[in-house]
């Protein structure tokens, strides 16, 4: 199973414009497109494939990149990353479709998670969460109970003072665990949606 583009796209912003982000796309696909190479050469046949989801939703995102409110969307997430995060998906959507031509004998799955986890942050309330970016286990409070110089369950010095970012009382009405990674209630979400098989696409060039 590959859960791929977050950490790429995501981590290149720290030091490129969106521009450069972008064009690295076709880049990060050859690399992934190289470990299917590798994986099939060792005998591996089905590949499970999960797109990337909204970053630009992430707090530790908005924290660092929305500090300009015009950079960030109806909702409260930066734009400039969704659009990149949608960017990849697209291109990465168009290698799936071909991949099947190329690897005999092999079955890929793509899963919309981008769609999937969208869904739950734009509609969070209807879903029985009640935070969509503030994160649970943080500091800081609201809007988005995060601080970057201190990660969840740490002590740190921030702007001064000695803080500790503690979790919540209930996790399971946030969407956002400590800025960076769901809660299991929000990733319970996710995998059942993924199980319902509304969100996956088949390709396959298997000689059954």
């Amino acid at each position: 199973m590959f859960d791929i583009g977050q950490n790429d796209i995501a981590g290149a912003f720290y030091t490129k414009t969106v521009d450069q982000v972008l064009a690295l796309v076709p880049i990060i696909l050859d690399i992934f497109q190289d470990g299917i190479k590798r994986l099939y050469a060792e005998g591996a046949r089905n590949y499970w494939i999960h797109n990337t989801g909204p970053l630009g939703c992430l707090a530790q995102v908005v924290s660092i990149f929305g500090k300009d409110k015009s950079k960030l969307d109806e909702f409260g997430c930066v734009s400039d990353h969704n659009q990149a995060a949608k960017l990849f998906n697209l291109q990465l959507h168009g290698l799936f479709k071909k991949l099947p031509q190329q690897y005999p004998n092999s079955r890929f799955t793509y899963v919309d998670i981008f769609s999937i986890k969208s869904d739950l942050i734009l509609n969070h309330s209807k879903y029985g969460f009640d935070h969509s970016i503030m994160v649970c286990c943080g500091t800081g409070g609201p809007p988005l109970n995060y601080d970057d110089q201190v990660g969840c369950g740490k002590t740190a010095r921030s702007n001064g003072t000695i803080i500790t970012a503690k979790p919540c009382y209930d996790s399971s009405k946030y969407v956002n665990w400590d800025g960076i990674h769901y809660t299991e209630a929000a990733n319970r979400f996710v995998a059942l949606h993924i199980l319902t098989g509304k969100y996956s696409e088949t390709a396959s060039s298997l000689n059954l």
